[in-house]
């Protein structure tokens, strides 16, 4: 099954996304901030794509990013930033994302992104 890491600090929209991704037939592991969600790529089974907020305490969603592609296991899976920050500053901090969803976004376009970037639930 592919499994999907939902890093946010927000926990009414970690569970809205990891209910509508579960209703989707994906696996969603969550995390509060870029640290735990670090945290998370070390466990098993390693989530096949990342979902991720920008502004969040402790680590934040371009520091996660520059700390995965600093890892040669971990560069390769796709990651979908996630904010309500323009998206020129979004692209200036966040090198390395396979995608952008600028809040509020439509789970609609949330799946239609996975879909693009690993396939359908599965």
């Amino acid at each position: 099954m592919t499994t999907i890491l939902v890093v946010d600090d927000e926990a009414l929209i970690a569970l809205a996304l990891q209910a509508e991704l579960e209703d989707a037939g994906y696996a969603v592991v969550t995390a509060a901030n870029g640290r735990q969600g670090l945290e998370r790529l070390a466990e098993a089974p390693r989530p096949d794509l990342v979902l991720t907020d920008m502004m969040m305490p402790v680590m934040g969603g371009a520091e996660m990013l520059a700390a995965m592609a600093a890892e040669p296991n971990l560069r390769e899976i796709p990651v979908v930033v996630l904010s309500s920050l323009p998206e020129a500053a979004i692209r200036a901090r966040a090198d390395g994302a396979a995608a952008i969803l600028r809040k509020p976004y439509t789970a609609d376009a949330i799946l239609r992104t996975i879909e693009r970037l690993i396939g359908r639930a599965g």
